[in-house]
């Protein structure tokens, strides 16, 4: 068994890979790489085999998007820790050293996020995790250093190793045994938020996640589904849903839902008033799909979930309201208000 697998699923992703697997390989040295590959329709198996013979090629048997996607490539791969990575980062010198260290020293750790930069610009944190990621109440997903579109430069604020809620699907490192012991991602969720339904379920479970800024990594973001697209808005919003009525505490449960539907609804709305009838319509098909699938969701519960889960009540209502966008201002007066 390997120590460490670098894991890069791809999907018609030649330029990609042309561009970021030379970073990956370079300073991969301590790790196994491998090509999850899609089913892709360009050359990029071709591509890999010819210019990169050090690296492991895995075929899926389709596109089944990212949750099952690697659900069935990680059956092939035989290592301690996965790290997953998109094919659109770039990784830098000595990454994996401070991962590695974490997880030997620190048992409990399940689940690792390294410091997400933009590729576009190095001197801000991407939107796809930043320096880690926890959720409000009614299940909205928020970043040290991202929330909802406002995203901080790196002035070192976040330099430090702390627990965080979820790790960015990004760049996302798991022990394998907690992996197969959650039976991976949600394959139903195809791709956005699987991420987070994992970390949901590990931290039920009693695991740790981190953040460690020691380990560094940049990320273009987008290049499958650009973050106006109206698909990302549905699976974004109909994943949540299904989700929180998987994950969250019984007490509540059909209140919170409620309450995060009337929420959509006026995202709904607001999307309406700019133009946005695409996004609209993808917020109600969500629904539309969440309905469908709710019973069977409620079905997916475990027996336990922990009670305190959110950071924050309403990460809509500071924002937008308050009009308060950065994280540190945010939990600083929300630390005012237990004390």
């Amino acid at each position: 068994m390997d120590k460490i697998a670098v894991v890069i699923l791809n999907w018609n992703g030649i330029k990609l890979l042309e561009q970021f697997l030379p970073s990956v390989i370079q300073f991969s040295k301590e790790a196994t790489i491998y090509v999850a590959d899609n089913a892709s329709t360009d050359d990029s198996i071709e591509f890999v085999l010819h210019n990169f013979p050090s690296v492991k090629i895995i075929k899926n048997t389709g596109n089944h998007g990212f949750a099952k996607g690697y659900n069935d490539a990680l059956k092939a791969v035989d290592a301690e820790i996965y790290a997953l990575v998109n094919s659109d980062i770039e990784v830098t010198e000595n990454w994996l050293k401070p991962i590695i260290e974490t997880f030997d020293s620190e048992k409990n750790t399940a689940i690792i996020q390294p410091k997400i930069l933009d590729f576009k610009n190095k001197e801000y944190f991407e939107y796809a995790g930043a320096a880690g990621g926890f959720i409000d109440k009614y299940g909205y997903p928020f970043c040290r250093g991202r929330i909802f579109d406002t995203i901080e430069k790196d002035n070192s604020q976040y330099d430090d190793n702390c627990e965080i809620f979820w790790a960015s699907g990004a760049c996302f490192f798991i022990r394998k045994q907690v992996y197969d012991e959650l039976e991976g991602f949600d394959e139903s969720f195809f791709a956005h938020q699987e991420e987070i339904d994992l970390c949901w379920r590990a931290l039920n479970e009693g695991h740790t996640i981190k953040y460690n800024s020691q380990s560094v990594v940049y990320h273009v973001g987008g290049a499958t589904l650009q973050q106006g697209n109206p698909k990302k808005t549905y699976l974004n919003f109909r994943n949540s849903l299904l989700m929180m009525v998987k994950n969250l505490p019984k007490k509540g449960l059909f209140f919170i839902v409620f309450f995060r539907m009337i929420l959509d609804g006026i995202a709904g709305v607001r999307f309406l008033m700019q133009g946005k009838f695409k996004h609209t319509f993808a917020i109600l098909h969500a629904h539309f799909s969440f309905y469908c699938m709710s019973l069977v969701y409620l079905k997916k519960r475990k027996d336990f979930q922990m009670q305190k889960y959110y950071t924050i009540k309403s990460i809509v209502f500071i924002y937008y309201i308050k009009k308060l966008v950065f994280f540190k201002e945010i939990f600083n007066i929300n630390q005012n208000i237990k004390n």
